[in-house]
């Protein structure tokens, strides 16, 4: 119970103590030359959209290096992509072998001091680029990630899931002015082109992976809310898969970069205390069922019923409709459930193949 309350609650509250003695970054806006990465598979939905978006970014045309990589998309993503090469984009036609190696390939290709990581989904805000690239004139800075926003959910799910996410974000922010993040918002981020690592071929969490390569040479990794990018809200089983995979990556990470568990790591406290304890916390919540029963009475029966009110809360949410009161209740306990189910689900990443739950994702 003390280690469930510590991470919930007890962990943001340290947080939020720490972070009043934060450390600043500078900002001024030097242009620098620049190469989007944009890795996509069957994206046609959404890929006209995006890169429109990138064209229109507030930024000097002539610094900018757009490459699409084509993850063997089957659809008319490259067929698109190919009526933007008068504008300055470039598609990198590749055989399909995942997230990773097509963003190495992209690696190799880019000519930019300055890399900018975006996924195929979201909308940037027009000065989003300018802003990040204002991050590198402190020479601390290696990374410099933006900030998601959920727009505004059709339902009590979509609503929640937006709330976990600010909730996710307020905690990074603190990170931010304390050190880093251990990780950037994967759709969008930049960092300097000397810190970047080919990726290991099956890299589920590459948003970590890169942005530790820096941290680990001594550079700051920060999140800086004035870079926006913008997305629809996700359902729970969209949001489900996601977090298996995301939760998945934090289990590779861990075993390529192990020194983020010793001393090495200056932000230790804050690893274990977020990213590794939100593996851990369903187990604990397992373990608190179980150990339940052997309390002596009344204790028993006031742990008992406390967790079987709040799951059965979570078990009826589907059943209501959305105009129900209850759904105040019921819905965010759902919410949880879920998330704490995909952390468990996560750990299949050490008995399967991570092609496996690529295939997860929409």
């Amino acid at each position: 119970m003390a280690f469930t309350l510590y991470t919930v609650l007890g962990y943001p509250v340290l947080l939020a103590v720490l972070a009043r003695r934060g450390r600043p970054w500078k900002k001024a806006f030097v242009p620098r030359p620049v190469s989007v990465l944009l890795p996509v598979r069957n994206g046609e939905r959404w890929i006209a959209r995006k890169l429109e978006s990138l064209l229109a970014l507030d930024y000097p045309a002539g610094l900018l290096e757009i490459l699409v990589a084509s993850d063997g998309s089957t659809d008319a993503t490259e067929a698109i992509v190919e009526r933007f090469a008068g504008r300055g984009v470039r598609l990198l036609h590749l055989p399909p072998a995942g997230k990773a190696l097509a963003l190495n390939r992209a690696l190799a290709e880019a000519h930019g001091e300055i890399l900018f990581l975006t996924d195929v989904r979201q909308d940037l805000s027009r000065d989003s680029l300018r802003n990040l690239v204002a991050c590198f004139a402190d020479p601390a800075v290696g990374v410099a990630s933006g900030e998601l926003i959920i727009r505004q959910g059709q339902n009590a799910a979509e609503a929640n899931v937006g709330l976990y996410w600010r909730y996710e974000k307020w905690i990074r922010s603190r990170q931010s002015r304390i050190d880093s993040v251990l990780g950037a918002t994967g759709c969008i981020y930049a960092m300097r082109r000397e810190l970047a690592n080919p990726l290991p071929p099956e890299t589920l969490a590459d948003d970590m992976y890169l942005p530790l390569a820096a941290f680990f040479r001594g550079y700051r990794v920060i999140l800086d809310a004035s870079a926006q990018a913008f997305d629809d809200p996700t359902g729970l089983d969209t949001e489900f898969r996601r977090k298996v995979r995301t939760l998945a990556g934090v289990y590779q990470i861990i075993g390529s970069y192990p020194a983020l568990l010793g001393p090495r790591n200056r932000m230790w406290l804050h690893f274990l205390s977020h990213k590794l304890a939100r593996l851990v916390l369903p187990w604990a919540l397992l373990v608190l069922a179980a150990t339940s029963f052997a309390l002596p009475d009344p204790w028993r029966i006031l742990a008992l019923s406390g967790q079987v009110v709040f799951y059965t809360l979570a078990a009826f949410d589907g059943a209501l409709p959305e105009s129900s009161v209850a759904k105040r209740l019921t819905s965010p306990a759902r919410t949880f459930v879920v998330l704490m189910a995909a952390a468990l689900c996560a750990v299949a990443i050490l008995f399967v193949p991570p092609q496996k739950l690529w295939k997860m994702r929409n």
